[in-house]
């Protein structure tokens, strides 16, 4: 398993667009979430262990952020012809109840520079960013308790207008599964 950490897109980047479905041809954009105060972008997969580490918080966490008012969006861009169990078929069984969406073109992954899964991004709500990086300290290979306290803590600044907590830290994953010939520049 090789730790790959996410790019750190700069911060006020505007919310790059998508037009997304979920596993059940349901399509999702960015527009859909306009009236948020705070939008949470997660690029996620089904297959990748520091995913299934935080899965079961995320998704706790998912519904408690979304009585807040906060929406979460994830996103598989994963290769399914290489990694056949991030098919969208299979993104039924994840316990999410935030829409789960798949970037087949890896269009979006490309966008947001997404590098890893899980990857996340926090936009206010003039959908600027204000936090990119890690759910937690937590990692397959440690003990570190699976809080999400990261990620809590820059979606209550942006709740409040406040700047989100320094240093942020990258997030720390698989790579993402680039179609051959598809991998973006910064990935190397």
């Amino acid at each position: 398993m090789v730790a790959t950490p996410s790019t750190m897109l700069p911060l006020g980047t505007v919310a790059p667009g998508f037009d997304l479905p979920d596993p059940d041809g349901r399509t999702y954009a960015l527009a859909d979430f306009a009236d948020t105060p705070v939008l949470v972008v997660a690029f996620l997969c089904n297959h990748c262990p520091y995913v299934k580490r935080i899965r079961a918080r995320l998704a706790d966490l998912g519904a408690e952020l979304e009585q807040r008012g906060v929406a979460i969006v994830g996103i598989n861009s994963n290769d399914v012809d290489s990694h056949p169990e991030d098919a969208p078929a299979l993104m039924r069984r994840e316990p999410y109840r935030f829409p789960y969406l798949y970037d087949e073109t890896q269009v979006v992954a490309k966008a947001y520079s997404a590098a890893c899964t899980p990857d996340f991004f926090v936009f206010g709500a003039d959908r600027t960013l204000v936090y990119r990086g890690q759910f937690d300290g937590s990692r397959p290979s440690n003990d570190v308790a699976v809080t999400g306290a990261d990620l809590v803590g820059a979606v209550d600044a942006a709740l409040s207008g406040a700047r989100a907590p320094e240093p942020q830290r990258p997030s720390i994953g698989c790579n993402v599964k680039w179609k051959p010939g598809n991998a973006p520049d910064y990935f190397g």
